[in-house]
């Protein structure tokens, strides 16, 4: 089990191919997400419509002094010397670069390239949800542009690149398809500690809470043969998201061996689980799903270890599938690992 206070560093297809086209039917207009959120004028184009993540990275990009771009730019395949690929790196609670020095906040930044910043950042997240990483933001880092790094790989302006996000409970991406076979950029991580690090069992104030019960009323779905499958001991290492591929050894029941009911509410737990994002990050994230089989060829865990109050309610869940892991740690307070891919060979770096 991981703490982040002792360690800022640590760690049937079919009704898949509906879900996929269901999230599709959703794409409405390119700036659907961003138009609900509140941003400021510069980041409005010509055509008086908030800009896409990807467009304000080359434009944050071009924006840099030398200065700037030498504290955090980075070549594509930049190796760190302690921290390895860094532009793949993922941990509960890490700063990509010097947070005293280049706060995404600070005035290493001009106003300009601090909203920027910002509309990137909440432009990758479903607008519904921007009052939820508002408080999970206040409640775990003080707010926006208390905690908060960024840094940028390769060329935005004339390659493949990728811009980074992190904090405590934060590890976001956005490269716009130039990591292949993944979605989000790369493994993410979110997280929350609402109102103590060591949270009540019903996790009160917690904005992903909601995910742990849409899984755990699967699991009272379940009969006692199935149960049985699904419930494990104990819980494997918290980051330990890295691929099995087709050939692994999955803890728990397998989504195929569901009934038609609970498979519609396991199709529910993932919509649920990708809710928090973007049209078009959810979109890619099922269709690399289905390239590795669907959420058929997934299986749902439940793990014993650390269940808060011990009253049944798994606060340690896992759904997970060849090159898909959505690792869910409810104790002692939420922490979420996921990492996607439509190929195995992926490598993790957490």
């Amino acid at each position: 089990m991981t703490d982040d206070r002792r360690s800022p560093d640590v760690v049937g297809n079919g009704l898949v191919s509906l879900s996929r086209r269901e999230f599709v039917s959703t794409v409405g207009a390119a700036a659907t997400v961003a138009s609900a959120v509140s941003l400021p004028s510069v980041i409005l184009a010509d055509e008086k419509k908030p800009q896409q993540p990807e467009s304000l990275v080359k434009k944050l990009y071009g924006s840099l002094s030398e200065t700037q771009r030498k504290q955090i730019c980075f070549d594509w395949n930049h190796v760190d010397d302690e921290r390895g690929l860094l532009r793949s790196r993922v941990a509960n609670n890490w700063q990509i670069t010097d947070k005293d020095k280049y706060n995404v906040a600070s005035a290493f930044y001009t106003k300009d390239q601090q909203e920027m910043i910002e509309a990137i950042f909440y432009g990758l997240y479903n607008a519904d949800w921007k009052k939820q990483i508002l408080k999970q933001l206040k409640d775990d880092a003080g707010g926006y542009g208390k905690q908060q790094t960024i840094a940028i790989f390769g060329q935005p302006d004339t390659g493949k690149f990728e811009f980074v996000m992190t904090g405590r409970h934060l590890t976001v991406r956005c490269d716009g398809d130039s990591a292949d076979h993944v979605a989000f950029g790369g493994p993410i991580f979110y997280g929350h500690a609402a109102q103590e690090f060591d949270e009540a069992p019903d996790h009160p104030g917690n904005v992903y809470w909601h995910q742990a019960m849409k899984a755990n009323a699967l699991y009272k779905m379940l009969d006692g043969k199935q149960r049985k499958v699904a419930l494990v001991e104990a819980a494997p290492e918290e980051s330990a998201v890295d691929f099995q591929g087709k050939q692994g050894g999955f803890d728990g029941i397998r989504i195929s061996e569901l009934s038609r009911d609970q498979k519609e509410h396991a199709q529910g737990v993932l919509k649920t689980l990708l809710e928090p994002y973007r049209d078009s990050d959810r979109v890619e994230a099922m269709k690399l799903l289905d390239k590795q089989g669907g959420l058929d060829n997934c299986h749902l865990a439940f793990y014993q270890s650390d269940d808060i109050g011990d009253d049944g309610v798994w606060d340690i869940w896992r759904l997970e599938g060849p090159s898909f892991v959505w690792h869910f740690r409810g104790a002692p307070h939420v922490h979420v690992w996921v990492n996607v891919a439509d190929d195995d060979s992926v490598e993790l770096n957490a």
